[in-house]
Formats: C-alpha cells, sequence, structure tokens
C-alpha cells in the first residue's frame, strides 16, 4: 500500500506556531513517526507540504493510479477551499481529513470543513495521533 500525506498551509510552521495547540514536534518529527507506523502496517508514505493551494490541488490529481490513500491537512484551506474540495470529489482516491485540534472547539470561522463531505473519514483532536489513526483507516 502506498499513501500520501498532503500537509497544507503553514504546516511547515508545527512545532512552533501555537505549541500549546499543535505541539512542539515539527512536521519533519511527525511525518517520521507516520512513517514508521505506516512501515510497521506494510504501507509506504510519500509527503508533501504546500504553502500554495494549486500544488495541493495537483498533488490530488497526480495521486491517481499512483497511491491508495491521501491523508490530508489542509490547514485553514480546510475552511474555504472548494478547489480543494472539487480536486478530491474528481478523483477515485480515497482521502482522510486529518486535523491535529478539534476544529469543532476552536474558533467560529474553523468550525466547519468543506472537506468532509468528500472525505472517506475526519479525524481531528488528537494531536499527532490523529495523522496515525487516518493511516490506520486507510490501511484497513
Amino acid at each position: 500500500m502506498r499513501l500520501l500525506i498532503l500537509n497544507g498551509v503553514n504546516l511547515n510552521l508545527t512545532g512552533t506556531r501555537s505549541p500549546e495547540i499543535y505541539g512542539g514536534e515539527t512536521l519533519e518529527d511527525i511525518n517520521r513517526q507516520i512513517a514508521a507506523h505506516a512501515a510497521a502496517l506494510g504501507a509506504q508514505c510519500d509527503f508533501l507540504q504546500t504553502n500554495f493551494e494549486g500544488e495541493l490541488v495537483e498533488a490530488i490529481h497526480k495521486a491517481v493510479g499512483v497511491y491508495d490513500g491521501i491523508v490530508l491537512n489542509a490547514g485553514a484551506w480546510t475552511h474555504y477551499s472548494y478547489a480543494i474540495h472539487d480536486a478530491i470529489e474528481g478523483v477515485d482516491v480515497p482521502v482522510v481529513e486529518t486535523h491535529m485540534s478539534d476544529i469543532t472547539k476552536r474558533e467560529p470561522f474553523r468550525a466547519h470543513s468543506v472537506l468532509s463531505e468528500v472525505c472517506t473519514a475526519t479525524v481531528m483532536g488528537l494531536g499527532k495521533g490523529s495523522y496515525i489513526k487516518a493511516v490506520d483507516i486507510l490501511c484497513k
């Protein structure tokens, strides 16, 4: 099984931006743990973090025929990107929406995801464990 782990806008700041919400580990630290967990399940992961919405959309498009699933933390794009919504809807690759925090318990503008309805599942509020749970869902 081959998985694509996509991280969107501002997630490159993980570990320094709001550590009380997202924790103190860097995205690279978390990616290593995801890769190790996936490997134990017999899966391989590729990783992409981008601050460019079009690049994320292109990665979703190019996943077809290459990846068996996508773990997606779109960051703030979660709340308003219909371009990402449409990209997910347009491909035949299962996508698990992932958030380290529980977006429903944060600021009102963060409480709604425009991506959830086109994703296979949503995992939130488990810190870096949200990624691990998303990998578990896709590897079942």
